[in-house]
């Protein structure tokens, strides 16, 4: 079969198996699995970027994820006054207290001789920068929390429209991936894998615990979003009588106009990805990341910089899964850290690359497409069909409530046999790298 053919049909498989979904159980959840899948695309073209294209182990996507979720609320939430004039100022003085005692231990790291000397000297950096940074920062972090802690407690955001948290959700992203990247990218792939594991679940842990920033696990409820709400179009005079005139019920048209219309937006972001990921793949620098992925030892002979240049991708691929992360968080509409789980964040962007098919921007789309599209629907189909093999016996029957109770867990069942099938029949994914 031409391999152009064969691409096209997987796609159009995927598009009928959504069109199935709107016709056999709801609109309403046909676009949703798009809208998620559309999410998921652009985690997995960065996730593909940083393995794909550089051969980096990458498994603290969900850190990435959740920076992008803060830049909305950082970016689009009105600031709180109160919390601002409680002790906001204490807050950002103890934040560049703590850097500033940073920089000062690494510079006199850089500047003097090592010895004794130069170990004393940084040892009282870190210790009485560390105290006076807490000296300051604790008590106006207690002021920001104790302003109206049921409804607000901290310091809110800059009021900006939301679509800007997205390109803001990847330059966090990417600043932190920086940092990770200076630390962890000499480590063995093992190793980096354990360290960006670490370090995701510091971030996580963080967004949990200081209030201050996020709200913690109160999450941030009601967050600014780029198309109108469901009921100000059901009180719109001009859009009812259009939807009338379709013969749809107001209610039902106004959520999928809402829908439809993050549909079309997530496509716009993904397209833009998608093209500038393939003309990176195109590109002399695409070719010499697929070289230094291949043998680095090879390359650095030829003069690449392999570290750099490690360090750059690990970088733009974070960026891009943190626009997605933001993006994430502006559908859910509220900033929930308790969600960022790394099934749902590491391993099932890692199934979707490795299905769709590694180093194939068009492979990462479809393995999320279709890879979403299967976490969403096997358990109810699961069930279905656990109930009609049991239908038969009688509902006392413990094999039978044994049987439907573990239909919770044919998500994790069928993720792990796509993924031996694929390995073992597509061992490259169902778009190969060429």
């Amino acid at each position: 079969m031409n391999e152009t053919v064969k691409n096209v049909g997987l796609f159009a498989l995927v598009g009928a198996l959504i069109l199935i979904t709107g016709f056999m159980q709801s609109w309403n959840t046909a676009i949703l699995i798009l809208n998620m899948g559309l999410i998921s695309a652009i985690m997995s073209i960065g996730v593909n970027l940083q393995w794909g294209f550089a051969g980096l182990f990458n498994v603290g996507i969900m850190g990435f994820v959740a920076l992008g979720g803060l830049a909305v609320v950082l970016t689009s939430m009105p600031p709180v006054t109160e919390a601002w004039a409680a002790g906001g100022l204490r807050v950002l003085s103890g934040l560049l207290l703590g850097a500033a005692t940073i920089a000062a231990a690494v510079i006199a790291h850089r500047k003097m001789r090592p010895g004794r000397t130069r170990g004393v000297v940084m040892i009282v950096i870190l210790v009485g920068g560390f105290f006076l940074y807490r000296a300051v920062f604790d008590p106006g972090v207690e002021a920001v929390e104790a302003v109206n802690p049921a409804g607000t407690g901290y310091l809110g955001g800059l009021g900006l429209p939301v679509l800007l948290a997205w390109p803001v959700g990847g330059l966090l992203a990417a600043g932190a991936a920086w940092l990770i990247g200076k630390t962890a990218l000499g480590l063995r792939s093992d190793y980096l894998a354990i360290a960006t594991l670490g370090i995701a679940e510091i971030i996580i842990a963080v967004l949990k615990n200081e209030d201050w920033l996020a709200r913690g696990v109160k999450n941030v409820v009601g967050l600014p979003r780029p198309l109108p709400y469901e009921i100000e179009l059901q009180n719109d005079p001009a859009f009812v009588a259009r939807v009338a005139g379709f013969g749809l019920d107001p209610v039902t048209a106004s959520t999928l106009y809402v829908k439809l219309g993050y549909s079309v937006l997530f496509t716009v972001v993904l397209l833009i990805l998608l093209w500038m990921a393939q003309m990176a793949l195109k590109s002399p620098w695409g070719r010499m990341m697929r070289a230094i992925r291949d043998n680095e030892v090879a390359a650095e002979a030829m003069g690449k910089d392999v570290t750099a240049r490690h360090l750059q991708i690990f970088v733009l691929g974070s960026a891009i899964v943190g626009i997605a992360g933001a993006m994430m968080t502006t559908l859910d509409g509220q900033l929930t850290p308790g969600t960022y789980q790394p099934l749902r964040f590491t391993f099932l962007i890692w199934v979707m690359v490795i299905v769709g098919g590694s180093g194939n921007n068009f492979g990462a789309v479809l393995g999320a497409m279709l890879i979403w599209f299967l976490w969403v629907q096997v358990e109810p189909i699961g069930l279905w069909l656990l109930q009609v093999l049991t239908s038969g016996m009688a509902d006392a029957n413990p094999l039978k409530q044994h049987l439907l109770d573990s239909a919770a867990h044919m998500r994790l069942l069928t993720m792990g046999v796509i993924l031996l099938l694929v390995l073992r029949f597509s061992p490259r994914g169902l778009i190969p790298e060429k």
